[in-house]
């Protein structure tokens, strides 16, 4: 059946219609609707003009004419739309800046710690005069408002956060004079989980946040948050959770590192000691470490299992490079692996 023409008014109608319901869209993009709904009755220019005089925009006899359906000031020919702004947040390793010798205790787990093997450890970074501390993440265990099913006995939060408090206020009267850095492990981030899920309209208030919680500007201990590396010379310092999931090493911890990220790194959170090492073709070497835990290695979450007391040391040179030197605890008593 052949297509009816349309006539000039029926075409009117069709552009102040169209100028009625799209009154922000190009005039242009407008007249190629128009076009398509008058069946190719007007070209492409003709459809712009009737679209342009709808808006107002078609000079001044064009204005007293017609009312225009949707007035707006003239475009610029040709407009070209900005790319919108990005709310992607910069995202940068925590640099140390030691030359020297630094302590790293991983997974302390407050209040289900073990006073034996957090005393010894605190007890040898002493005693090798650490130049800076790095608490690697779990240092509190965030029980009460963790997302698994919970004890009902040992719901105590104040008296989880009050042992944390103390914990830190400790550390920092064994080493009075030297930077510690507070790194949030998954433990830890339970915090914020928690006040999204509980409380998100008071969340990003910063006397919620956690370096707010555990008093750690009294005793000027720094948080390093966002699972960022904390960088010890060149050596990448990593609570471990920051990998994901998807890569598991029953075996050896590091070499589950090692093919996670192919970097050198030291890691904690896995409560294992051991090491990895693998050249490249060239004989460059990638080392990775993981370090043992100074909590309870009983839980009643895992009675049974592979973990180890342990901590490690960090030597770093004024060009970055670094040598580690990862300990056990046992019986007591540090060894070297």
């Amino acid at each position: 059946m052949p297509q009816r023409n349309l006539g000039g008014d029926e075409i009117t109608k069709i552009a102040r219609r169209l100028a009625a319901e799209y009154p922000d869209a190009p005039a242009r993009t407008l007249a190629r609707r128009l076009v398509a709904e008058c069946n190719g009755a007007i070209t492409l220019e003709q459809a712009r003009k009737r679209i342009m005089r709808q808006f107002g925009v078609s000079g001044e006899l064009a204005r007293e004419e017609v009312k225009a359906v949707a007035k707006r000031p003239p475009r610029q020919a040709g407009v070209q739309y900005a790319m919108p702004p990005s709310k992607a947040e910069s995202w940068e390793p925590h640099d140390l800046g030691i030359v020297g010798t630094v302590g790293v205790l991983s997974d302390i787990h407050v209040p289900y710690h073990s006073e034996v093997a957090l005393g010894a450890s605190v007890d040898h970074l002493k005693a090798v005069h650490v130049d800076a501390l790095v608490l690697n993440g779990d240092t509190a265990d965030f029980y009460t408002i963790s997302r698994w099913t919970k004890n009902p006995s040992k719901r105590d939060f104040r008296g989880e956060l009050n042992a944390i408090r103390q914990l830190l206020a400790w550390l920092r009267g064994e080493f009075p004079a030297i930077p510690i850095v507070f790194k949030a492990g998954n433990h830890e981030e339970r915090w914020n989980h928690w006040l999204w899920q509980h409380a998100p309209e008071i969340s990003s208030e910063k006397e919620m946040g956690l370096a707010a919680w555990l008093h750690l500007d009294r005793h000027d201990i720094a948080l390093v948050e966002d699972q960022r590396p904390i960088m010890a010379g060149k050596l990448p310092i990593m609570h471990g959770h920051e990998k994901g999931k998807g890569i598991s090493a029953p075996v050896n911890q590091a070499r589950g590192a090692f093919l996670r990220l192919h970097h050198t790194v030291l890691e904690g959170h896995g409560h294992r000691t051991s090491g990895h090492c693998e050249p490249d073709m060239w004989g460059s070497e990638v080392f990775c470490w993981s370090t043992g835990c100074l909590c309870d290695l009983r839980p009643e979450y895992a009675r049974l299992n592979k973990w180890n007391h342990g901590f490690a040391t960090v030597k770093v040179d004024a060009d970055g490079q670094f040598d580690v030197t990862n300990y056990r605890i046992a019986s007591g008593k540090v060894r070297s692996s």
